[in-house]
């Protein structure tokens, strides 16, 4: 299954312990990650941010991880769908691109399309509940 994880899905993993960490490394067991350079981009953006403290080596072994255990699409157009956050629509375009099946997502602008070109889009929660119900 190939499924795009939003930046904020990362970044609670990455700051939280526990529970979110778990979630993710549940996530992604035996399924391929797909991302892009826009969506690495934002995620390093994000990772500077001085609240969470991450060293520029942190930052920069992440992204290698990120980068070398995904599946990068080639995203040359992004639509214009989520007016509030055009950040939001590179993800929507990393998963087209990607061929993607779900993207996991703790943004509420994404959350409320519920699906964009046959893509499904779910929290991380109800993505586990989908996961433990297909095994």
């Amino acid at each position: 299954m190939r499924v795009v994880l939003d930046t904020n899905v990362l970044i609670s993993a990455l700051v939280g312990h526990g529970k979110p960490r778990r979630r993710l490394a549940k996530l992604l067991e035996g399924h391929e990650i797909v991302s892009s350079k826009q969506m690495l981009a934002e995620l390093e953006d994000v990772m500077s941010r001085s609240r969470f403290g991450f060293t520029r080596r942190q930052i920069n072994e992440f992204l290698s991880i990120m980068a070398r255990g995904s599946i990068i699409a080639t995203v040359k157009e992004c639509p214009k769908i989520i007016l509030e956050d055009p950040d939001d629509d590179a993800v929507l375009a990393t998963a087209l691109e990607g061929q993607a099946e779900y993207i996991v997502s703790g943004d509420m602008h994404l959350l409320r399309l519920k699906e964009y070109e046959g893509i499904m889009i779910l929290p991380v929660d109800d993505m586990l509940k989908k996961l433990n119900s297909t095994r």
